[in-house]
């Protein structure tokens, strides 16, 4: 059986939506819940708004309990869809930036190297 660590962020698979949070079955021996105080950072009006039933996702464990096979888990503060990475270890360089905020970057950008080339 896989040995689990408090803090650490592993891949797991929704099993369940409730009003309440969300359920995850982690491996075939362990369980756990995303309590939706746990969900986001910001209010959770839906859990539905974040997972859905079936989706693979990262979450982060805070606490086992190795008699009950059970799991608290945590998807707020990292990228649980993609990467699993702690929110602030996610390059928000200006590849990351929106389009509105890019834009004009891009466009001085090809103008000075068209007018470079004239």
């Amino acid at each position: 059986m896989k040995r689990y660590h408090v803090g650490e962020v592993i891949k797991c698979t929704v099993s369940g939506v409730e009003p309440y949070g969300v359920f995850v079955s982690v491996d075939k021996n362990f369980n756990g819940l995303i309590h939706i105080s746990e969900v986001s950072n910001e209010f959770v009006r839906d859990v539905n708004d974040y997972v859905n039933v079936g989706e693979e996702i990262y979450v982060k464990i805070l606490e086992i309990d190795p008699k009950d096979h059970q799991m608290k888990l945590s998807i707020k503060d990292i990228d649980f869809a993609n990467t699993g990475l702690e929110r602030d270890e996610i390059d928000t360089s200006s590849e990351f930036r929106s389009l509105k905020e890019n834009l004009p970057i891009w466009m001085n950008e090809k103008l000075e190297e068209y007018k470079d080339n004239m």
